[in-house]
């Protein structure tokens, strides 16, 4: 709930400029941010400030591996912040009395921010917005976080999109998204400096540490944001098609989570891939249909859903789902987590995870797949994991990519196509890097049984140092016939 105290902020005219707040939220960059350069646009002083108020996240409040990402982040940002002359805030506690709080304390007459798109941020801030227009305060809001709006994309009846491809193809006939706004050079700090947290009052970091694999995989802010995307442009781009669908080889942009944060914007990362393509005189009729981008699209469509069904987080979107005969089995669901289930391929999806907070996306497939199909486990369940585990943890993406795997959601994967991890494993890690990697018991396995330990001649096994049921757990369902028992759960509510 967001309190609407009555305040009303005095006005001192001091012969200059008053201070413009910039209330940062996903949107931690100084380059290509609306409503940074509003702020700058204003003439005075510059007031960036973050309010950590994980209440206001409705039943959604930044999961473990997020707030480690977030620690990291505002730690980067107010250097960066530092460095253009001005100083980033930090406060806790209410949204809009912190807010009131700094535009009294700097003699502040605008609060700008950008946009946010899940259903509790949207609620809050109208809320916001209202309290501080009725307390004398100019605000605005920005679109810092996509290519398109979700309102301004519709079928021909008018209506929200619920498939993808013309969902996309209507995107790729709108304008070309801008260009990316540079950042600015220098901002002038408030005469008044208020009061500031230290960014570890916030108690974003594990207070045991689990993070050190989080750590030697990622680099956030904005500079590792471009990092991330100089060595994808160099080196991935050109291979994407192929290389994405390979967990063996680093053949993604890994940039999910840097978006998510807003350490890069989609802007900005589009007329990346324009610069590059045209560096390769590729023309435009080629590249924007590169699918890279079109992943992007689907990040698009993500919000796009989350905006018109807000309700999807937890409901299906299909109400014949509601139906669905879920089985809870809390054993089942904790092999899951643990990479314990018994299939190579699954276990070492759900280990990546654990380690470095990310997972492959053809993998996530995977496991999602393997966790609501073969198990019949509930895909909300699944969902709260990767929630809690993933460092681009999105509710938007996150909320698409389970229902699309249950087949219960817009453009869903037909229910009837369960992915076999056995085959998943033999066609995209063909050599079992991947699965020595996560899975070092199976190391010493040849290719032939590395995806699949139970068929392998015992002698092989023992070769190997594999013992299954106690160095290796033995598969927890048999994929052939939790098949079929999961399309006949399926035909119950379809008839």
């Amino acid at each position: 709930m967001v309190s609407t105290p009555s305040v009303r902020v005095e006005k001192h005219n001091h012969g200059g400029t008053p201070p413009a707040i910039v209330w940062l939220r996903q949107d931690l960059r100084l380059a290509d941010n609306p409503a940074l350069l509003s702020a700058c646009r204003r003439g005075g002083p510059v007031v960036p400030v973050f309010i950590w108020a994980p209440e206001e996240e409705g039943d959604w409040p930044p999961g473990s591996a997020s707030r480690w990402w977030l620690h990291q982040s505002l730690a980067q940002l107010a250097e960066d912040f530092h460095a253009a002359g001005t100083e980033l805030l930090i406060r806790q506690g209410s949204s809009l009395a912190e807010l009131l709080s700094v535009a009294k304390a700097t003699v502040a007459d605008a609060v700008v921010w950008n946009r946010r798109y899940e259903p509790a941020s949207i609620a809050r801030d109208r809320k916001v917005e209202a309290a501080l227009r009725a307390a004398g305060l100019h605000t605005e809001e920005c679109n810092a976080a996509l290519l398109y709006e979700p309102w301004t994309i519709q079928n021909k009846a008018g209506r929200p999109f619920q498939v993808f491809t013309p969902f996309w193809r209507a995107c790729l006939a709108s304008a070309e998204p801008a260009e990316p706004l540079p950042a600015p050079r220098r901002l002038a700090a408030p005469p008044q400096k208020p009061t500031s947290l230290p960014l570890a009052t916030l108690e974003l970091e594990p207070k045991r540490d689990w993070a050190a694999g989080l750590r030697a995989a990622w680099h956030p802010g904005s500079a590792g944001a471009q990092a991330e995307l100089r060595r994808f442009l160099q080196e991935g781009l050109l291979t994407y098609a192929d290389g994405r669908n390979r967990p063996d080889l680093v053949g993604t942009s890994r940039l999910s989570p840097h978006l998510h944060f807003g350490e890069i914007s989609p802007r900005q990362v589009w007329h990346a891939v324009r610069l590059f393509a045209e560096s390769q005189s590729i023309p435009a009729a080629v590249w924007r249909n590169w699918q890279f981008l079109t992943e992007l699209g689907w990040r698009e469509f993500a919000h796009h859903l989350l905006s018109h069904f807000p309700r999807t987080p937890e409901q299906p979107l299909r109400s014949s789902f509601a139906r669905f005969p879920w089985r809870k089995n809390p054993a089942w669901l904790r092999a899951w987590q643990r990479g314990q289930t018994g299939y190579p391929l699954v276990d070492a999806g759900m280990r990546e995870l654990w380690s470095t907070g990310w997972m492959h996306n053809r993998v996530r497939m995977v496991v999602a797949s393997f966790l609501v199909k073969n198990l019949l486990v509930p895909w909300q369940e699944g969902a709260r994991w990767f929630w809690d585990t993933l460092v681009d943890a999105d509710l938007a993406n996150n909320t698409l990519g389970w229902q699309w795997t249950a087949g219960c959601g817009a453009d869903a994967a037909p229910f009837f196509r369960i992915f076999n991890p056995v085959s998943q494993g033999e066609k995209f890690d063909p050599k079992g890097s991947y699965v020595r990697r996560w899975v070092p018991e199976l190391a010493r396995l040849p290719d032939a049984w590395i995806h699949q330990p139970w068929q392998a001649p015992p002698a092989m096994l023992t070769a190997a140092g594999v013992e299954l049921g106690r160095t290796y757990p033995r598969p927890l369902v048999s994929h052939l016939i939790s098949r079929e028992v999961a399309l006949e759960a399926y035909r119950g509510i379809t008839l």
